[in-house]
């Protein structure tokens, strides 16, 4: 037989082990975000079902169609049969950061301004659909200059940035929360650990089938969850979660986008970074896949990428989607195309047909915070290893504006537990002297919480250029800090009652800016004077 007669199979055996790898880490971010917006973001369950989830399987559809159809013809094309499908999904750090650094600031301003909690939730809901939308633009338009981006960030710069986030707002949160309840947490945990690090594969007694870490850690974690009563039967709940059971259709709204527009703007300095790192990412993830024999099309396979991300916020989605890290481990264990096909369509089915809602209440997300959590870890692990050893202070150093961030969350939260942050009782400058007397200046955690992006990213850039005496280019970064501060887009901040928000405007955030203009004179000076710094 001719190599060019040979061609792939849509479904091989092997497959399934690659399904249930991605299924359950698509199942574990869509069980994410109904936690989120049913608690944190307290969004009504017909907006979960009826306008979220369709969404999000118009958008899984998308991307595991795409690339399922685009791995089956390169296959054809090159005469190959073990070419394997770029896994896809939602991307993890965007959902968090969406949700906790654009949806809940908006809720808790609308809120703190007096507006109804459904209000609230409604506006919320439109700020997660602008800022999903401008992340997709972001992908689709940087799809042919992606390459120029990368070659002038450096990699410690985009990758502990995304750590930072990944350490507090998903990590970090679900540590907490696994000691919390340890009888249901650690165990899964221990799975995990084995699993995904320790490389041990889990078998049921006397079969020779491989059950997936990411599956065992659940049904343990759920079994653990209704034996210790973290989950309890109760009819009224068990008639809530067979409630939403039915056919949800998405539907094209572009009323509720244009009616948040002014969201661009506002949260303009975590949409760009966050579209910018979903290309990048997606990006060094096609090159891992070129590393493990499959090379596929870097510009169509990005713009389809972008393209999912903008039909999730057309239809009603606030989270993008990304191409997953992970190829090569789908590679290895035998997947091949079904598993990205099949994995499209499952989640598209639990979408649509309101079961989830029955899945969220049967499965506890404190039985899968576990990969989630093993997430976390992976992607801080990663801006080290992915790094050179002499830059590893730049990725420290880019971690803080994160590790900020979440403090300034936790600290406000925290105000609001104790009844503050309402109308009758607002979050004022006045209580900054009281923390500052507990060794706590909460004003600079407030300054890094806006823009934190920006600032991390600049912070560790300017950081390796200093490293590599490549001080002209760390002074070009440090003029860029001041670009941004001037205009309110890093650091400068209001107080609104309920919360501290981004203050943007001409020179909103002029002491910092001037600083960091000082800092560049500085470098520039340092450059002129030590000829070991080369640009």
């Amino acid at each position: 037989m001719s190599a060019t007669a040979i061609a792939p199979r849509w479904f091989v055996k092997q497959d399934i082990d690659g399904f249930f790898g991605l299924a359950v880490n698509n199942l574990v971010q869509i069980l994410v975000i109904v936690g989120l917006t049913q608690s944190v973001l307290q969004f009504p369950l017909t907006l979960i079902y009826g306008r979220i989830l369709p969404s999000i399987a118009i958008s899984l559809i998308v991307g595991n169609f795409y690339y399922s159809w685009l791995a089956y013809h390169q296959g054809k094309r090159e005469g190959r049969d073990d070419i394997t499908a770029l896994p896809y999904g939602i991307n993890t750090v965007s959902l968090f950061a969406y949700v906790f650094l654009v949806m809940l600031p908006v809720r808790l301003l609308a809120i703190g301004s007096g507006a109804s909690s459904e209000a609230a939730a409604e506006l919320a809901w439109q700020a997660g659909l602008v800022a999903c939308f401008g992340s997709g633009l972001i992908e689709l338009g940087g799809a042919w200059g992606a390459d120029w981006l990368r070659r002038y960030t450096p990699r410690a710069a985009l990758l502990s940035t995304l750590a930072g986030i990944a350490l507090t707002f998903i990590a970090l949160g679900f540590f907490l929360r696994t000691y919390a309840h340890p009888l249901v947490g650690i165990l899964p945990l221990g799975v995990i650990l084995l699993s995904y690090f320790g490389k041990v594969t889990f078998r049921l007694p006397g079969l020779k089938l491989a059950i997936p870490g990411g599956l065992m850690a659940i049904v343990l974690g759920t079994g653990l969850a209704w034996i210790t009563g973290l989950v309890a039967w109760d009819a009224p709940q068990v008639e809530a979660a067979i409630a939403p059971l039915g056919i949800y259709l998405p539907s094209l709204d572009l009323v509720s986008l244009w009616q948040a527009k002014g969201v661009l703007v506002s949260y303009f300095s975590i949409i760009l970074p966050m579209g910018l790192f979903n290309l990048v990412g997606s990006l060094q993830n096609l090159e891992s896949a070129a590393a493990a024999g499959d090379d596929y099309p870097t510009a169509p396979c990005l713009a389809v990428n972008g393209l999912g991300t903008i039909a999730a916020a057309l239809f009603g989605s606030c989270f993008p989607t990304t191409i997953y890290i992970g190829h090569p481990g789908c590679k290895d264990m035998g997947a091949r195309i079904g598993y990205s096909w099949l994995n499209g369509l499952v989640m598209a089915v639990l979408c649509l047909t309101g079961s989830l809602s029955l899945l969220v209440y049967l499965i506890p997300i404190d039985s899968a915070m576990a990969i989630v959590l093993w997430i976390g870890i992976i992607i801080v692990s990663q801006s080290f290893s992915a790094t050179p050893v002499n830059h590893y202070p730049a990725v420290v150093i880019g971690l803080l504006p994160g590790i900020a961030a979440w403090g300034a969350l936790v600290a406000k939260n925290s105000l609001r537990v104790a009844g503050l942050g309402t109308p009758d009782n607002p979050i004022t400058p006045e209580l900054v002297p009281a923390f500052q007397q507990a060794d706590l200046f909460i004003t600079g955690a407030f300054a890094l919480e806006q823009g934190l992006i920006f600032s991390a990213m600049i912070l560790a850039a300017m950081t390796v250029y200093i490293i590599e005496q490549k001080f002209g280019l760390a002074a070009l970064w440090a003029i860029a800090a001041g670009i941004l501060s001037w205009l309110g887009l890093m650091h400068s901040y209001r107080w609104t009652g309920a919360d501290t928000v981004m203050a943007l405007g001409w020179g909103a955030g002029a002491s910092w800016a001037i600083s960091y203009f000082l800092l560049a004179l500085l470098l520039i000076y340092v450059q002129w004077t030590n000829p070991k710094g080369q640009d």
